[in-house]
């Protein structure tokens, strides 16, 4: 039995079961699902559990943000799904726009090597620390032998990434493998060769696009063959064909055009960077963590690939290099700061993981709840940008995250200055971090999906009356298994009449969420409610909502709260049904639902009894 056996199973229910999986990859902190139908998963079930951060839909994916411990419990989705681990399993193919397309082709083929580009990154900026304090010199064994190791996987780039490009489009993996092998083959790299009629002169060891296509051309010879070929010989038949037509063709026409479109992709991103360093410096490392809620910052770390594969230094890619401590810094400063000893307890984990460059928790947990927080977190990031570009640092190979990272920035010819820079601006971003969160941050009542609840004493009786009129329905009939399954509380749902809610007693408005969608209220006698206007209606990013109070307003029974544009969200979709829940409804001997179920109500009528 895995150590996450039971946290896997429930993700694989509530994405909707092992046969709503179409794909399946692991980054840093999260599984990447590609889903049949995504509307079968319940993200407020899956954000509620113990494990899970939080769930992201972006670009096609149906992300479940992990941790850093995200390898272990892929490995166990793996096993309880019963398929290998793979990224592939045996689904139909879900329709994608060319965006999702994109974005999880790109995926595919470089998060399953990630992780070992990063080692030998690390251990090249090691043996050059190592080299430069004296440890041994450049011309002993031990240096060679690990500078070896250290290039190995960017020499044979090809080789991997063909096998990981082979096995995303469904292909035989080793048949990518040897394309990526063939177009290492010592013998026709840098050197004249002869085809028809025409001298070819290309280098394709430590190169990313050329066989990436040559693979996507081959792609469809395999299948062509595989229909055409009888089983009993197809196995041998059908990849020796594939291989006499893609790599001449690859080799001779892909493969220059692709070196040609990586190089004017290294340049152009050079150019930008020329303009204005510090600038981009700032926009980088400003828009990092937005990138990272995306979804979508494995571009740059691609983009980081290509340059250094080409012999480029990577600026770009540095400039996020220490937003994560910048991020840290401010967490750490909460952490100190609150008296919430449930804010603690999530601060503690997510400013250590911070030191080593995984910031989801940090940023799911604790910043975006906080908006003001992860404004200013943004901020320091883009100061962490400009920064490195002032110090001139780049990326002269990949590494890990976090304090991990900084043997990518060590150059070679000056590697003691670059890790005197490195030490200055990792100290400097922390404090920087910091202060900004110890002069600013205020306990909030806030939690990573709700309102959090307030620990009243000697909660009195109490009638709340309803604050919208519709319909009366049971909770256990609402789409969502967080209200359904009672997780957020006790109560009941209203399907609204009316594109109005009030306030259903006197107290305060402890939590108005950023897209007004949903309200949380502290009665002066201590009850917690919250009001969630529709379902999934957060993704309306607050168009058709408007908010009339404002949080930590005191409000009267009966008081206009929010209003909302019925038809206009009922038109794009969503469902109405309007749960109204006790968030401390255990600290309550009962809860009675004074109207019954499929009956209208009218706001301000007696709605749920407290005893």
């Amino acid at each position: 039995m895995g150590k996450y056996d039971s946290l896997a199973n429930d993700i694989i229910e509530n994405v909707g079961g092992k046969e709503n999986i179409i794909s399946l990859v692991h980054c840093v902190t999260r599984l990447r699902f590609n889903l049949k139908d995504e509307s079968l998963a319940k993200d407020e079930v899956l954000k509620n559990m113990d494990g899970v951060i939080t769930v992201m839909r972006s670009s096609g994916q149906y992300q479940v943000v992990i941790g850093n411990h995200v390898p272990q419990v892929y490995d166990d989705v793996c096993k309880c799904a019963e398929f290998a681990s793979s990224s592939v399993t045996c689904a139909p193919e879900k329709k994608m726009g060319l965006k999702e397309k994109a974005l999880d082709l790109v995926t595919g083929i470089m998060m399953p090597s990630i992780a070992m580009l990063c080692v030998c990154g690390m251990l090249k900026g090691l043996n050059s620390v190592l080299s430069y304090i004296g440890a041994y010199s450049g011309e002993d064994g031990i240096y060679t032998l690990l500078n070896a190791i250290g290039d190995s996987v960017f020499f044979f780039l090809p080789v991997v990434i063909g096998y990981n490009t082979a096995k995303k489009l469904n292909m035989n993996p080793f048949l990518g493998l040897v394309i990526g092998a063939s177009l290492c083959y010592p013998t026709i790299n840098g050197m004249d060769v002869s085809l028809l009629g025409h001298v070819i002169n290309a280098t394709y060891t430590s190169t990313l696009l050329p066989v990436i296509l040559i693979v996507a051309l081959a792609k469809p010879l395999e299948s062509f063959f595989n229909k055409v070929i009888p089983d009993m010989v197809k196995t041998f038949i059908t990849p020796m064909l594939v291989l006499l037509i893609s790599v001449p063709i690859g080799f001779v026409v892909i493969g220059p055009l692709a070196n040609m479109l990586s190089n004017g992709i290294t340049q152009a991103v050079l150019y930008v960077y020329q303009l204005s360093p510090v600038f981009a410096g700032l926009l980088v490392g400003g828009l990092w963590q937005v990138l990272i809620i995306l979804g979508v910052h494995i571009v740059l770390v691609v983009l980081c690939i290509t340059n250094i594969i080409s012999g480029t230094p990577d600026p770009i890619l540095a400039f996020t290099t220490f937003v994560s401590f910048s991020t840290t810094g401010m967490i750490f400063a909460i952490w100190l700061k609150t008296k919430d000893k449930s804010l603690k307890q999530i601060a503690l984990p997510a400013w250590v993981s911070g030191i080593f460059g995984v910031t989801e928790p940090a940023i799911y947990g604790i910043l975006l709840p906080r908006m003001k927080m992860f404004v200013l977190s943004c901020l320091t990031g883009a100061l962490a940008g400009a920064g490195t570009a002032l110090l001139g640092l780049k990326y002269h190979t990949m590494a890990g995250m976090g304090i991990f990272e900084i043997p990518a920035l060590l150059d070679p010819s000056q590697p003691g200055v670059s890790f005197v820079r490195c030490l200055i601006l990792t100290a400097i971003t922390f404090v920087l971090g910091f202060v900004v969160a110890f002069f600013t941050y205020k306990d909030a009542k806030f939690a990573k999906n709700q309102c959090e609840p307030v620990s009243c004493k000697n909660n009195e009786k109490e009638m709340i009356v309803s604050p919208v009129t519709g319909l009366v329905k049971p909770l256990d009939q609402i789409k969502d298994g967080a209200f359904s399954q009672g997780a957020l509380g006790k109560g009941a749902a209203i399907l609204p009449s009316e594109g109005k809610v009030v306030a259903p007693f006197d107290g305060t408005v402890i939590c108005l969420f950023p897209t007004k969608h949903a309200i949380g209220l502290l009665s002066d006698k201590g009850c917690e409610i919250l009001i969630h206007i529709g379902m999934d209606t957060v993704k309306l990013e607050g168009k058709h909502f408007k908010a009339h109070v404002n949080q930590g307003d005191k409000v009267k029974k009966g008081d206009l709260l929010v209003t909302f544009d019925r038809e206009a969200i009922l038109k794009e979709g969503y469902s109405l049904d309007t749960p109204v829940v006790v968030s401390n409804s255990d600290d309550y001997l009962d809860l009675v639902v004074i109207n019954e179920s499929n009956l209208p109500i009218r706001a301000g009528e007696d709605f749920i009894a407290l005893l």
